[in-house]
């Protein structure tokens, strides 16, 4: 017979309990099956784990030694067996999320803080991306959820709707338009304009409704990140259109908000990739995604 799981056991247990007696008794069994079971290991070892002194039992260095090795598999276990448990647990969970670098700066930071208030012990993995790396990569199915703008349909993801809003005009707080409680286009004519990417599709549509209305701006800036152009903005080298979340969070402080008096919807997205075991807090996280993309939660720092 080899050795077995049950005789490493009871080693483990007359080392930590110091005597048979002990170990009996942390084991729930007879100390004459426990000493069969120790001189059994003994046997098949080939040497001596510990020396009998008037009925006490003394480790020798190599139980000593053995005992070490065991202590570190027993620490092994014992963290599998708690992972094993929180798997069952919603609230013990990690969570990948694929986001739109725009999306986990202005619209994931109070979803997550309502998530994980509600669950304090998950664990969630944000990674930014642009596409088209962001549709292969949800197509592929690597990440539990995804969030994008206009999304496209993917094979093997389904799409639901968190936000549909209006771009808004930011401008610096002290330009003279910041007195306007809305804004036309065509107040633009004439004045330094901050644009998104050429390939940017908001981009485009803005243009599309300059061109349309036959209104010239002065296209001086341009950069992918609505971040950086409210902050372009702010530093007073002209007038921009973004997305009203990216605008709200990065209002204030020299960087004035105002809605236009044309309707450029933006929308947002969640990507749920279908063939990708489901995470419990997925739902969770997309309904508090929704809660925070409601009129009146970004609207107030706007």
């Amino acid at each position: 017979m080899d050795i077995q799981h049950r005789h490493i056991e009871v080693f483990r247990a007359v080392m930590t309990a110091g005597s048979v007696t002990g170990a009996a008794a942390l084991l729930h069994t007879s100390q004459p099956t426990l000493s069969r079971d120790l001189a059994r290991l003994e046997q098949l070892l080939g040497y001596a784990l510990f020396e009998r002194e008037r009925g006490r039992l003394k480790a020798t260095a190599r139980a000593r030694a053995l005992f070490d090795e065991v202590e570190r598999s027993f620490q092994g276990l014992a963290r599998v067996i708690e992972r094993a448990k929180g798997l069952g647990r919603a609230e013990d969970t990690e969570l990948s999320v694929l986001s739109l670098p725009a999306l986990s700066h202005a619209l994931l930071p109070g979803a997550l803080a309502a998530l994980l208030a509600e669950h304090p012990a998950a664990r969630v993995s944000i990674t930014p991306a642009e596409p088209p790396l962001l549709d292969a990569w949800m197509g592929e199915q690597r990440f539990d959820l995804g969030l994008a703008e206009q999304a496209t349909p993917l094979p093997g993801v389904r799409v639901e709707p968190v936000l549909e809003a209006d771009e808004v005009a930011v401008l610096p707080a002290g330009h003279a338009l910041a007195s306007r409680e809305q804004l036309a286009l065509v107040d633009f004519a004439g004045q330094d304009f901050i644009s998104l990417a050429a390939d940017d599709p908001y981009r485009r549509e803005i243009d599309t409704h300059f061109d349309t209305a036959g209104i010239p701006r002065r296209l001086r800036l341009q950069t992918h990140s609505a971040v950086a152009v409210c902050e372009l903005v702010r530093a007073g080298l002209g007038l921009a259109i973004v997305n009203p979340l990216t605008a709200a969070a990065c209002a204030g402080a020299g960087l004035a908000v105002r809605p236009l008096a044309v309707s450029i919807p933006y929308r947002v997205s969640a990507l749920i990739p279908l063939h990708r075991p489901a995470q419990p807090l997925v739902g969770e996280l997309l309904s508090r995604l929704r809660s925070s993309a409601r009129p009146g939660a970004w609207r107030r720092n706007a």
